[in-house]
């Protein structure tokens, strides 16, 4: 109790020298400002003085103009601030400050750690008078957290940026490991040869959608793939199931391992031999890298927050596969829905980056594809879908209505419509509705 009414007493976190340094590196040299800008912003310094210079540097800047003592002093006169900041003669002390502007990086990151601790300070107090308020239900005080938690962690990453130089020696190592490795796939293959021939598989940090009209196999094709990279590979890799359940899943994928038709596996009409099948099956299964997300109705910040769960130690995950996009619930329910889809497919992609691995997400097709061949404007709900992605995929074949039960494999093409890095083209799959599975059709025949 006692160290709760200490951190009562106290001021908020602040460092009044590093804030007056920067602003007196910015006035002794006003060049500094363009370096120290991507940094900070004005609500970065405690000073309510200090934030209004900041700010009026700032405005002075948008004008194309260099805010020097002379310069920013008139013009805080001309908005009638000059006095609420403490007058010419404070303007003049702050370059008394520091001996020169060389060190404003580093006094300008003491003053951004100063302003994440204030703002975490914030948060917790938030958070603890939620707590205590009946009103508010516990997963909504747990969501806003994590909300609250996610923004300070975006606003603390400032841009960076490097030279040539820098880049090219780890760029090399890499092109070194390749040659060493004979010419394998440089991302996670998808165990379909003609696909991974010219995308060289699943690249990190790239954002890939895989669109389908319903009932064209999309979450088959995504199943197949996860499964290949988990149990073949051995390459540790999560599904977030949004439509269907984790028992439903692993249905599916004893079905199309243990090549037994779904149907019966559903019915629980099993022979001897085919319980046989399953049991060998499971016992495969059980052993894989494979982590399944049973979430309906789940939003953006919970995805994100299982994500980065699952790409940590233990599991240290290497793709993620996400079904479907559409159904993830924006942060924003009041907003018109392809803005939400918009907000979404930023926030996937920074995931992607910030991950450093594939996220493969799957997208239904508007009703203007059926009966055609797909293209990229007919990615549903959202055109920033088809900006963001860096790979985009499309399941099309000309008997969608074939019925699941039937016996021959169903001829289907793989389009690879858009690909940032690497040519596009259409590979040709099988789809075996019995075991609700895909194969090239050179392992069909």
């Amino acid at each position: 109790m006692d160290s709760v009414k200490n951190l009562k007493n106290k001021l908020p976190p602040h460092n009044m020298e590093a804030e007056k340094a920067v602003l007196g590196a910015i006035l002794i040299d006003p060049d500094v400002f363009t370096f120290v800008r991507p940094i900070l912003d004005a609500s970065a310094f405690y000073s309510p003085q200090h934030q209004k210079i900041y700010k009026a540097i700032s405005e002075l800047d948008t004008q194309s103009q260099k805010a020097d003592i002379l310069i920013l002093t008139d013009y805080l006169r001309s908005v009638n601030e000059l006095d609420s900041v403490g007058g010419a003669s404070y303007i003049a002390s702050l370059t008394d400050e520091v001996p020169s502007s060389a060190n404003y990086e580093f006094y300008a990151k003491i003053v951004l750690e100063a302003a994440i601790r204030r703002n975490l300070l914030k948060v917790s107090n938030k958070i603890s008078a939620d707590v205590f308020d009946d009103s508010i239900s516990s997963r909504t005080v747990l969501e806003e957290a994590q909300k609250s938690i996610f923004d300070l962690t975006e606003a603390g990453n400032s841009a960076t940026f490097k030279s040539l130089a820098e880049v090219i020696m780890p760029t090399l190592e890499v092109l070194q490991k390749l040659h060493e490795r004979k010419g394998a796939y440089t991302g996670v293959p998808s165990g379909f040869g003609n696909l991974d021939n010219m995308t060289y598989g699943f690249q990190d940090s790239e954002f890939i959608i895989i669109g389908a009209r319903p009932s064209v196999g999309k979450t088959a094709l995504a199943m197949t793939m996860a499964a290949h990279i988990a149990i073949d590979e051995k390459i540790p890799t999560a599904f977030f199931s949004l439509e269907m359940s984790d028992m439903q899943l692993v249905q599916r994928l004893i079905a199309s391992r243990a090549k037994i038709n779904s149907n019966r596996i559903r019915s629980a009409n099993l022979t001897a031999r085919d319980f046989g099948k399953v049991s060998e099956t499971c016992g495969m299964l059980y052993e894989a890298p494979f982590y399944l997300v049973d979430m309906p109705n789940m939003k953006l910040l919970d995805l994100r927050a299982i994500a980065r769960q699952l790409c940590s130690p233990p599991y240290n995950v290497k793709i993620i596969f996400i079904d479907y996009i559409t159904l993830i619930t924006g942060e924003n329910a009041s907003i018109p829905r392809h803005e939400q889809i918009a907000e979404i497919s930023r926030s996937l992609k920074s995931l992607a980056r910030e991950l450093n691995i594939p996220v493969v997400a799957l997208s239904q097709l508007t009703r203007d594809a059926e009966g055609k061949k797909p293209g990229l404007a007919d990615i549903r709900e959202s055109g920033s879908l088809e900006q963001d992605a860096d790979v985009v995929m499309f399941l099309h074949r000309e008997r969608a209505d074939t019925s699941e039960d039937e016996a021959k494999p169903i001829p289907t093409e793989l389009i690879l419509a858009k690909q940032r890095n690497g040519p596009i083209g259409t590979v040709p799959l099988l789809f075996l509705s019995q075991y609700t599975t895909f194969v090239t059709e050179a392992k069909e025949k």
